[in-house]
Parts: C-alpha cells; structure tokens; sequence
C-alpha cells in the first residue's frame, strides 16, 4: 500500500510524544514492505532543520515541511473568541501547508491519507477532491478533553473562562470532524469507544508500538531506589502535574524517607523549575539519550492530573523494565492491572505512600519491572500493531471500492 500521512509536526526527530508515536508507526509500515509519503507542519514549537533530517529516512519517506507560524496571536485569538470559533485549530489553516498538499495528491496516487491529529481536519475538502482514497483520522488523543480538565484545574476566574470557551470550541470541531473522514485510529480503546458512540465511522484502536528488542531492559533496582520524571515541559499536563507533586506529594515522602531522591528532566524546563531547590530534589533539565537516562535510574513518577491519549514515556518506560508509579488519568490507555504492572495513585497521601513503600523494597519495584515489560512485549509489539492497521486499512478500502 502507499500511505499518505499528514503530520502536525515532523516526525523526525522523535523528541516527543506526538512525533515518537508518527515515526514508530511510520517505520512499521516500511518494515512490512509498504510506501510512506510525509508532509509535515514545521513550525517554532517543533522546528526541524531539513538538512538534519538523515538521508536514509528521507528516501524512505520523501518527507516534506512546510513553515507554518502557530504563535498565539492576541489579535487572532480574539477574533476566534467572538465568532466561537476552535483557535487551536485555526492557526492550522495554511495557504502554504493546501498549496504544497495539492501538488502531492496530483503528483502521486495513494491508498490511504491518514491525518495526524485533528489538527489536519481542516484539509479533508481539499483531499477529497484530489483522491478517492480513504481518509484515517489518527486520534492521539480527545483534544477537547486536554482542555476541559486543564480549565477544572485552573483557579483564576478569567483564564479558567478562556479555557473553557477553548474546550467548548474544540470539542465542537473535533465531534464535526468524526464523520468526515472514513476511519478513525485512536490511539486508546477509551478513547475508541468514545469515538464509536458519536460517529459512524469504522474505528479502531491502535495504540503506541515499539519494536521491544531495542529497548535492552535495566530491571536491577538500587538499595535506595531513585524516582525519576522524564517529559517535556511545553506540555501544560506535565508542568501541572510536577507542581503539584512538588507541593503536596514529595513533601510528604521526604518526611518518611529524608534521604529519597527525585530526579526531573525534560525538553522546555521552566526557568522555576531549574532555579527550584528543595531537599533530593535534582533538576537536569534535557538529556541527550532518554532511555539511558531512564535504565540509570529506578522509579518513574508520572504524576499526571489532566490530558488524554496515551503516555508514550509510560510506554517506554515499562519497555526498559520500570516500574511506573502514576495516576488513573496518566495510565490510560494502558491494559493494565495495579500493582502488577505498575502503580495508580490519585491523592497526595497515597502516592507519597507508594513511594515510600517503593523505596523500602526495591525487590517489589523489580518484580514490577519485569510485569511491566511483559505487558509491553504482549500489547505493544510494533509488527502485531501494525497488522492490525494493515487490516483495517484493507476493509476501509474495500467498502470504499464497492
């Protein structure tokens, strides 16, 4: 099959969430004998240097960027706010980004354009006039849903507004957008189902795979074991979640165990975060190889309030054989069962008696490890989900054809 993928970000290099679940996907339809084509917003908050992008994946892939600028923009903002329209979306829209898509769907024949993200919908006129092939919307994660749960977090009344007009006006697109394209691919069975009770589209649920043999796991858990967090910082979640455990869990850890040590890193590390100082507390900022930072230290911490979609680190993480400690919002989209193959806390109280529990027998945080990397190798084995994509590709394409 030749794929056409639509991407909100580069796909190489994979430095975070969004763009590591394109490429592994990506390089498991090239490893089962299939042709991709990438066309990719390349914009500030993800910029990618062309002539970085290595040979190799670039004959594979013949990947293409187009500049977009998706700076907040008062201005436009404001106009979005008062036609009630998705800003988030919005700043997606691109003369550039339809001109060059254009000159691919006339120059090639494919037989599947799949949309990363809901943030490509708004070319679907455009694809549809130019190609009979089916249209795949990959949901990494209910956008809205992001939004929603930030904006309950949130406290000062009007920046809570404003975020609940953004979650409004989102969720309004993306629920339009649902029966527009002829297949959904979410990234979680939760977020599937939801999708399955709002649309007639054929869904299915293709979660984030990795080839585990290139995650070597590090089960050895040290005598003082050593917490760890590890995500980029530009991501509001992430940054919510880090303050809060700052204030309300590790306070509560360190009272039990003074000589515990968390280690935080992570691309767009905050001025407050580096500058921040409290007992075992060690901020690092980026780190240049994520799984060896990962395999030198021994409990990851994912303490997670809002977002949707699947933790890609989490993944990762249990791959290299860690034990994950997280809450309900954080392990979704996981198969997993607490306890064996990781740890659920939705309070301060019970998270910091986790830890404390942890840190007092690395031989549980082992055996975790090791139920965790079995998990991996079951549900997330990039050849059996790419498989399964194959397959619903091919039933998309024979309803398409009759």
């Amino acid at each position: 099959m030749r794929i056409l993928f639509l991407c909100n970000k580069s796909p190489y290099p994979a430095r975070e969430g969004g763009p590591i679940a394109m490429k592994s996907l990506i390089d498991g339809l090239l490893a089962a004998g299939h042709q991709v084509k990438v066309l990719a917003v390349n914009s500030e908050k993800y910029q990618v240097n062309p002539d970085e992008i290595p040979e190799e994946f670039l004959q594979q892939t013949d990947i293409e960027l187009v500049d977009l600028d998706l700076r907040i923009r008062p201005f436009g903002a404001l106009m979005a706010f008062l036609k009630n329209e998705s800003y988030h979306v919005k700043r997606f829209i691109s003369k550039d980004f339809k001109r060059k898509l254009l000159e691919v769907l006339q120059a090639s024949t494919f037989d599947i354009v799949q949309l990363e993200t809901v943030f490509m919908m708004p070319y679907v006129a455009d694809i549809r006039e130019h190609t009979r092939a089916p249209i795949v919307l990959r949901a990494h994660n209910i956008e809205h849903l992001i939004w929603k749960r930030i904006a309950r977090q949130t406290k000062f009344p009007p920046k809570k507004l404003y975020l609940h007009h953004l979650s409004k006006t989102l969720r309004t697109f993306e629920l339009e957008s649902l029966n527009k394209v002829d297949g959904i691919a979410a990234i979680t069975r939760k977020d599937a189902a939801f999708f399955r009770g709002l649309t007639n589209s054929s869904t299915i649920d293709i979660p984030y795979a990795l080839e585990p043999a290139k995650f070597a796991p590090a089960f050895k858990v040290a005598r003082k074991p050593l917490f760890f967090h590890l995500g980029a910082m530009n991501w509001i979640p992430n940054q919510e979640g880090i303050s809060w455990f700052l204030e309300k869990v590790w306070p509560l850890v360190i009272k039990k165990k003074p000589e515990a040590r968390f280690v935080l890193a992570g691309r767009f590390m905050p001025d407050w975060l580096l500058q921040y100082k409290a007992p075992g507390i060690e901020v690092v900022g980026e780190v240049n190889d994520a799984s060896e930072f990962v395999r030198k230290h021994d409990i990851a911490v994912v303490p997670l309030l809002s977002g949707s979609g699947i933790r890609i680190k989490i993944i990762e993480a249990m791959a290299l054989g860690k034990t994950v400690l997280t809450t309900t919002i954080g392990a979704e989209g996981i198969n997993y069962v607490d306890m064996k193959e990781l740890f659920i806390a939705d309070n301060a109280e019970k998270m910091a008696a986790i830890m404390v529990q942890l840190h007092e027998s690395p031989a549980l945080a082992e055996k975790t490890g090791r139920s965790a990397r079995h998990l991996v190798q079951d549900l997330h084995d990039s050849s059996k989900v790419v498989e399964r994509l194959l397959l619903f590709y091919e039933n998309l394409s024979q309803v398409k054809n009759c």
